[in-house]
C-alpha cells in the first residue's frame, strides 16, 4: 500500500475546490466562490511549504501532474465564467458613478 503524500492530498483538496467553483459558476451561483477561492489560496499557501520538503515516488508525481491538469482545466473555465460577470458589474458601477456626477452637477430630477 502506498504511502499517502500530503502534497497530492493537497493537490487533491484542491482540485476538488475548483471543480466545485466551476460547478457553481456554471450554475451562476456566485455566492460561494470567494468562500472556495479564500479555501484555495490556503491550499496553495500550504503547497508552497509542503513542495520543497516533499519528495514524491513516480506514482505520487504522475497523480500530483493528473491533478494539476484537472486544476489547470476547471480554473480556466470559472475564469472563463467569471470574467465577463466582473466587467458588467464594472461597467454598472461606471454607469452609477456617471450618473452621480451629473446628479451632482445638474441636480436629480424631480
Amino acid at each position: 500500500m502506498a504511502v499517502t503524500s500530503e502534497v497530492v492530498h493537497c493537490y487533491s483538496e484542491l482540485a476538488m475546490r475548483v471543480s466545485l467553483m466551476a460547478e457553481l459558476a456554471r450554475g451562476k451561483e456566485w455566492g460561494r466562490l470567494p468562500e472556495l477561492e479564500a479555501q484555495c489560496a490556503a491550499l496553495v499557501e500550504r503547497l508552497k511549504v509542503l513542495q520543497p520538503l516533499e519528495v514524491l515516488d513516480p506514482a505520487q508525481y504522475d497523480e500530483m501532474r493528473r491533478l494539476i491538469a484537472r486544476i489547470c482545466v476547471d480554473q480556466e473555465e470559472v475564469s472563463g465564467l467569471v470574467k465577463p460577470q466582473i466587467e458588467e458589474l464594472i461597467a454598472r458601477m461606471g454607469s452609477l458613478h456617471q450618473q452621480q456626477t451629473l446628479g451632482k452637477a445638474y441636480g436629480r430630477p424631480h
